[in-house]
């Protein structure tokens, strides 16, 4: 079925410095790029103008969408701290800061929702409802900022186990603002270890919410972000998915962003060979 479908186009997920060492490749198609220097506390706090001026010099011309990874270490978006609140809303104004500099598309931001949290939600209602609302006090500034940047936030899973609790996170939030991401790592690994649904089943429950993919593969024991075709993801299954479930199929500036993000930079081409002999991707 995907064979007769258009492939989508690949972006990927570089540091400042590792897009200069890889710009032939991005040119090649006009990809999408992530960066990846804006998730650490330093990457954010410090002075991020330097890195952000380097990469708009880089990618003068450059016709494919530009985002970043946010941060997220050392607190959670559904925090009911008042003090750690006050941070994450902080950091997150911070990072549509950097965005709006770069003229930015989309903040990757992470699932609030742990393995305890998947297997109490079913028994224990009220501790989702809790959750939601703390994710929604905590993010609703920056959706709506978002939005009017002509911006989104993504929102990836993490430990999530069950694919449509993040759905119900973002359910009452501007869609202009959020949309979820899905990190095929990720999937992989909650599906072997904690018997969550395999990563095209993520695909599915995303639906037309999605916005952002980081495409990856493992053996389904740890997050190892090796070279797709290498691990043990379908990946058939997860651009069937694709092509059903969402608008990749157009080139409106909406459609979801398929980034690869590797351990291995060297091996961005490979990966990318790898999808385009199948007809999945270029």
């Amino acid at each position: 079925m995907t064979d007769s479908k258009t492939p989508p186009t690949l972006g990927v997920a570089l540091t400042v410095a590792e897009l200069e060492d890889n710009l032939d490749l991005v040119r090649d198609h006009e990809r999408d790029v992530e960066l990846q220097d804006f998730g650490p506390p330093d990457g954010i706090t410090g002075d991020w103008r330097p890195a952000a001026d380097k990469a708009v010099a880089l990618l003068q011309g450059h016709e494919g969408r530009l985002g970043i990874h946010g941060p997220f270490w050392g607190f959670s978006l559904s925090t009911t701290d008042p003090d750690v609140s006050a941070i994450v809303k902080r950091r997150l104004d911070q990072a549509l800061d950097i965005t709006e500099h770069l003229g930015g598309t989309h903040v990757v931001v992470h699932s609030p929702v742990g393995i305890w949290d998947c297997h109490q939600f079913p028994v224990q209602p009220r501790d989702f409802q809790r959750k939601m609302e703390a994710f929604q006090a905590n993010v609703s500034d920056a959706v709506t900022r978002a939005a009017s940047l002509g911006c989104q936030l993504v929102l990836e899973n993490i430990e999530d186990i069950d694919p449509y609790v993040r759905f119900g996170l973002i359910a009452a939030l501007d869609p202009k603002g959020i949309a979820l991401s899905i990190d095929t790592g990720h999937a992989s690994y909650v599906h072997k270890m904690h018997r969550a649904p395999p990563v095209d089943a993520f695909v599915h429950a995303a639906g037309p919410r999605l916005g952002h993919m980081h495409l990856h593969d493992n053996d389904g024991n740890a997050d190892r972000h090796w070279c797709p075709g290498t691990g043990t993801i379908a990946w058939h299954a997860v651009f069937d998915a694709l092509h059903q479930s969402t608008s990749i199929d157009t080139d409106e500036p909406d459609r979801p962003r398929l980034l690869l993000e590797l351990r291995n930079k060297r091996l961005l081409r490979p990966a990318i060979d790898y999808f385009t002999g199948r007809g999945l991707a270029v």
